[in-house]
């Protein structure tokens, strides 16, 4: 039995089984360990996994791809894991090395996350060649939810969007100029706010100022974050929620550049398993 877990901070998506045709998926809260230590990992793998994993066979092999899985911070979660599963195989691996496995397999690509925040790197089949570091949405995580939703509110509030965007924007998450100044400077998780305003970019993503927006943005991430590899030939591979719901808009920023866009997947989940199932 194998099981793969491809973890962000609010949620965990595992899946265990033998082959492609015979696999369980399993839904828990998100593992980081920069926030959680290994008690409070292996209070959740209690309360959400092991009740899953009743009546299965102990997995034999388990691959955790996972945000914060750092090598300094790996053993934090690899502990967690062999309380429960102390005869398994376990491997606990950045969510970028995952990305790229997922999107790339064992060919070489550039793989590329755009979800609340954004992450790339250069895979060569086997590992992660060159990595550009995303620096977090204040510097960096260019082509992310959360830089979109920051380029959506400044835009607006600068009166750089036309009067009925702005008034739609505000009606539709019941926001006043100074609620959203307070959410970015003041409340916790400013990019998680700035993140869920990017459904009003969808809703309207046919209004030329929100084209304009978009391509600009993506853009951004292809010059500032692709273009630092060397091997821009490659393939492009995507996987995230922006990625996904943005394709066409992602497509057509990664074209006028000359950059070629291969696979883009919502979850990377799905390509892990092809990665580690046998067929």
């Amino acid at each position: 039995m194998i099981l793969i877990a491809d973890s962000g901070s609010t949620k965990t998506d595992w899946c265990i089984g033998r082959n492609l045709a015979d696999c369980r998926t399993i839904a828990s809260p998100g593992i980081n360990p920069f926030h959680q230590s290994t008690d409070e990992i292996d209070r959740l793998l209690t309360s959400f996994l092991w009740p899953a994993c009743q009546g299965l066979p102990a997995p034999t092999e388990i691959h955790f791809y996972g945000a914060g899985c750092i090598p300094e911070k790996a053993p934090v979660v690899c502990e967690a894991l062999h309380r429960h599963f102390p005869q398994a195989d376990i491997q606990v691996e950045s969510d970028l090395l995952g990305a790229a496995r997922a999107l790339c397999g064992h060919e070489a690509g550039i793989a590329c996350i755009l979800g609340t925040g954004s992450n790339s790197c250069a895979f060569d089949g086997k590992s992660i060649t060159h990595h550009t570091s995303p620096l977090g949405y204040i510097l960096g995580d260019e082509g992310s939810g959360a830089v979109l939703g920051k380029r959506l509110v400044s835009d607006c509030l600068k009166r750089q969007l036309p009067d009925d965007l702005c008034q739609a924007l505000l009606e539709t998450y019941h926001l006043t100029p100074a609620d959203i100044l307070e959410k970015v400077y003041r409340q916790p998780l400013a990019n998680r706010f700035l993140a869920s305003l990017t459904p009003f970019l969808s809703q309207h993503r046919q209004r030329p100022e929100i084209q304009a927006l978009l391509r600009e943005c993506f853009t951004d991430f292809f010059r500032r974050n692709v273009f630092a590899y060397p091997f821009r030939d490659s393939p492009l591979h995507f996987t995230g929620s922006i990625a996904y719901y943005f394709q066409e808009e992602v497509r057509e920023a990664a074209h006028a550049l000359g950059l070629s866009v291969g696979r883009i997947l919502r979850s990377p989940l799905e390509g892990l398993k092809a990665y580690h199932f046998p067929a």
